[in-house]
């Protein structure tokens, strides 16, 4: 496959029983939350692959551990890659993954979590065009906690990853700081949000299924229909107990 200008890389752990989305054990079980990471994957996925028959980019995974590849079997659309990542903080496997993709031939990277399934298209469309202009810069699309859902860039800037106090409030902060440290323009995106924790699965559920038109969202229909089925089965109040009292659309 000819490499377009952006390369839109999912950072991903592979969707293992036990290893991802623990912080959402409770209320979900082990294998419910992996069942859900892969529902992320899948819409996340499909979302890059919508924006990428568009956009002059194209879609792949970023992924942990090294041999692990087989997880991902039937999850990614068609034409997606697998990329190892490489390096012993994630700061070192940012830079990296950017690294290796520039050398593969794209002309920019956007590196995005795999933790944000309803993120609208259009903010992916406007990243791509910012770093489809001339000059160097960072763009960065901030995340509501503190850091940041995507990064993209056109040099490998390591400076960029350097000292950073990771999963901490200060993320995008530091990162600003290091860009004004090189001389490197800033352009920020639109703020969005990780599901990591129950807090934010409420506000997923309150996304899905009763505001589901809520700043251009991507409709994300795996986590959905994911979602429904557990409250089907266990009842609203089990996943998202804030919303137990309030009808859906």
């Amino acid at each position: 496959m000819s490499k377009r200008f952006c390369a839109l890389g999912l950072m991903a752990k592979a969707p293992l029983v036990g290893e991802v989305k623990t912080r959402l054990v409770p209320p979900l079980t082990a294998q419910e939350a992996a069942a859900l990471n892969v529902c992320f994957l899948r819409d996340m996925a499909a979302n890059i692959k919508t924006v990428s028959e568009t956009e002059a980019a194209s879609g792949l995974v970023v992924y942990t551990p090294s041999g692990s590849e087989s997880a991902f079997d039937g999850v990614l659309p068609e034409g997606f890659e697998l990329l190892v990542q490489r390096g012993p903080s994630l700061g070192d496997r940012l830079c990296n993954a950017t690294d290796d993709l520039l050398r593969q031939g794209y002309g920019a990277v956007c590196l995005i979590n795999s933790d944000s399934p309803t993120l609208p298209q259009s903010i992916l469309i406007r990243a791509i065009g910012l770093l489809a202009i001339d000059g160097d810069r960072v763009v960065l699309g901030a995340a509501e906690d503190g850091g940041y859902y995507l990064i993209g860039l056109k040099h490998a800037h390591r400076h960029l990853f350097k000292g950073i106090a990771w999963s901490t409030s200060d993320v995008l902060a530091d990162t600003r700081q290091r860009a004004i440290e090189i001389d490197l323009p800033v352009e920020m995106l639109p703020p969005w949000y990780d599901v990591d924790d129950e807090e934010t699965l409420n506000r997923l559920c309150e996304e899905l299924f009763f505001a589901p038109s809520i700043d251009g969202a991507y409709p994300a229909p795996h986590t959905r229909a994911f979602v429904n089925s557990i409250i089907n089965m266990e009842g609203r109040q089990c996943i998202c107990p804030k919303l137990s009292g309030r009808m859906p659309i």
